[in-house]
């Protein structure tokens, strides 16, 4: 009988990683679509298919993926009801971008910016002027807000042309830095329930005769991490937030326009050796780097001096059958942060980058122990953490 051949195995090729519809359907393209329809300067409708619409309120629900939605009709009748409606009633989702984390996300949106132009590229990032890693989520350690990310955004231009423009959102998040350089402009209203967000965004709604209203809730995202979206805890959060939109929608002035999306999506992850690979635990991926940035499901790998090309190598070798492994320069070619990098951001992105395929993530048990032990994880270019709803309702 033959012996079997042994093969080596064959990395994924960069040109199977699907990249972000940047400048057409993705979340950068939003904001930039609605105001271009309320006549402020600057802007042109990125996104065809959307109608303009005098007054335009965005719900951001932090982890509830297009998947998501589409898996949990009986859980999210309202939500699930509307998915024809998706993307102008075209019934398709819209693209996180690069990667499908909440900082870079929630950037995306307010600026209107790919991450390779606003700068925030991941969960943690290194700071090429001090070379200490940055958590762009805690703002940790602290870094000028806009040194580090200077663009105005798209709420700050449509106050300035006399849109009525406030965001609606948890008290704790009106001084943060995050909020500062992506989601400010025009007024902050902190509201600790989420039926009072709902009440107050259809309020700021109706305050104007072309308005801009931002509302946001988080703890679907929360529980999705903790206890995983098969949990029972995650589906009462999606059963709450989804009466929550509800509550919006009816809620709606004349000539108005509700768009109900997300920042990511979320997958489970198995706790298992073959599942979870411990960066910390591995003497080959840690060989030859300084410091390991991003997050389980989308790694920049920053090398020590000289070391770039041998990282690249060990790291497409061990994990290219189950991740998509790139050198900065090939993941920036491949579009994955944009059509372009500005040269501040440049530094920023992983000399590696490894954005995951499979249901696999590179955990990090000592210096990571938080995200170590999440359950529910994203950050790559899958379907199930890229794809975000783009639900609309119209009164």
């Amino acid at each position: 009988m033959a012996q079997p051949v042994w093969q080596d195995p064959v990395p994924l090729s960069l040109d199977t990683a699907p990249v972000p519809e940047y400048g057409s359907g993705s979340l950068a393209d939003l904001l930039p679509t609605l105001v271009a329809g309320q006549e402020v300067p600057g802007f042109t409708a990125a996104i065809p298919e959307l109608t303009p619409a005098d007054r335009n309120c965005v719900f951001l629900i932090d982890g509830l993926g297009w998947e998501q939605i589409k898996a949990h009709p009986d859980e999210a009748p309202f939500l699930h009801s509307l998915l024809p409606t998706s993307r102008g009633g075209t019934g398709r989702p819209l693209t996180a971008g690069f990667p499908s984390t909440t900082a870079t996300s929630l950037a995306s949106v307010g600026t209107g910016l790919p991450p390779g132009e606003h700068g925030l590229p991941g969960y943690t990032a290194r700071n090429p002027e001090t070379g200490e890693l940055m958590n762009q989520l805690r703002w940790k350690p602290w870094t000028a807000p806009k040194v580090w990310q200077p663009y105005p955004t798209v709420f700050q231009l449509a106050d300035a042309a006399g849109v009525h423009t406030a965001q609606v959102s948890a008290p704790t998040f009106e001084q943060t830095p995050l909020t500062k350089v992506a989601l400010s402009g025009g007024s902050f209203l902190g509201r600790l329930s989420g039926e009072d967000r709902m009440d107050v965004a259809a309020q700021r709604l109706a305050a104007g005769n072309r308005s801009l209203v931002y509302t946001y809730y988080s703890e679907v995202d929360g529980k999705g991490h903790r206890f995983g979206t098969d949990s029972d805890a995650w589906r009462g959060q999606l059963m709450y937030v989804d009466g929550l939109a509800r509550r919006l929608a009816e809620q709606l002035p004349p000539r108005s326009a509700l768009y109900i999306t997300a920042d990511h999506g979320m997958i489970d992850i198995p706790f298992d050796e073959q599942s979870r690979i411990d960066f910390d635990e591995d003497w080959e991926l840690s060989a030859g780097v300084a410091l390991l940035g991003g997050e389980g499901r989308a790694r920049h790998v920053y090398a020590v001096p000289g070391a770039r090309a041998d990282v690249l190598a060990v790291w497409r070798e061990v994990l290219g059958e189950q991740f998509w492994v790139a050198s900065r320069d090939e993941a920036i070619a491949a579009g994955w942060f944009g059509p372009t990098v500005d040269e501040r951001v440049y530094g920023r992105i992983g000399d590696v980058v490894a954005a995951a395929h499979d249901d696999v993530i590179i955990t990090a048990s000592v210096n990571e122990p938080h995200e170590s032990a999440m359950v529910g994880v994203h950050g790559s270019l899958t379907p199930v953490e890229q794809l975000v709803p783009l639900l609309e309702v119209r009164s």
